[in-house]
C-alpha cells in the first residue's frame, strides 16, 4: 500500500481509532450518581408517607412531657390540745337517765379532764333530735373541738364567741348510742395531728 500507511515488514497497522476510556468512566460515575439522587429522594418521600418522620422528631424533639405526681410538702402541723389538757362538760338533753355520767366516765378513760356532769340546760333539753352537740368558744374551733370530734364525730360543733373559759360541753342528744370506738378514736387523732400530704400533680420532661 502506498500514501500514509506503509507496510513494512509482516506487522500491519491497526485501522480504527483507539477508544475513549475517559469519557466513559466520566458517564458511568455520572449515571451513578443520579441514580443515588434518585434513590435517596424516594426514600424520604416513602418516610413521609408512612409517618416514620414522627417517631424522630418525637425522639430528639422532646416536647412530649409526661405528668408526673409530686406530693406537696406537708402542711406545718397546728398545735393541737392533747385530751388530757381539755376540759368537758357532759349534759344530757335525752330522756333518758344516766347516758350524762356513762359517757363520762368513758371520756375520763380516754385522757380527757371532766367538769360538770347532768342534764342540758333549757336551751337544749329535749331538743337536740341528733348524736350530740359540742359546744366552745370561738377559740376551739380550729382546736379542742376537733379533738373532741374524734370521740363524737357525728355531733354538730358549735361556737360561742361571748363564752368565757376554754371548756368545752358535750351535749347528748336523741340519737345518741355511745363514743366512737376507741380505736377508731384514736386513728382519728393521729390522723388529725399528722394531716397527709396532699399530691399535686406537675408536668415534667
Amino acid at each position: 500500500m502506498g500514501g500514509k500507511y506503509r507496510i513494512k515488514g509482516n506487522k500491519y497497522p491497526r485501522m480504527r481509532r483507539p477508544r475513549r476510556r475517559g469519557r466513559l468512566v466520566v458517564l458511568v460515575v455520572a449515571s451513578a450518581a443520579v441514580l443515588g439522587v434518585g434513590g435517596w429522594g424516594t426514600l424520604q418521600l416513602i418516610d413521609v408517607f408512612t409517618g416514620g418522620g414522627r417517631e424522630a422528631s418525637a425522639a430528639g424533639g422532646g416536647t412530649d412531657c409526661a405528668p408526673t405526681t409530686k406530693a406537696s410538702p406537708s402542711p406545718s402541723a397546728k398545735a393541737l390540745p392533747e385530751p388530757r389538757a381539755i376540759t368537758v362538760n357532759v349534759l344530757n338533753a335525752t330522756t333518758r337517765s344516766g347516758l350524762a355520767k356513762k359517757t363520762a366516765d368513758e371520756l375520763k378513760k380516754r385522757g380527757f379532764k371532766i367538769g360538770d356532769v347532768g342534764n342540758a340546760t333549757k336551751q337544749y333539753d329535749k331538743k337536740v333530735k341528733g348524736s350530740g352537740v359540742l359546744l366552745g368558744p370561738a377559740s376551739a374551733l380550729d382546736t379542742s373541738l376537733p379533738v373532741l370530734g374524734t370521740q363524737l364525730p357525728d355531733a354538730e360543733r358549735r361556737t360561742d364567741a361571748a363564752r368565757k373559759g376554754a371548756a368545752l360541753d358535750l351535749v347528748i342528744g336523741d340519737a345518741f348510742k355511745e363514743l366512737a370506738k376507741k380505736p377508731d378514736a384514736d386513728r382519728a387523732l393521729t390522723k388529725l395531728a399528722r394531716p397527709e400530704p396532699a399530691p399535686s400533680s406537675k408536668k415534667g420532661c
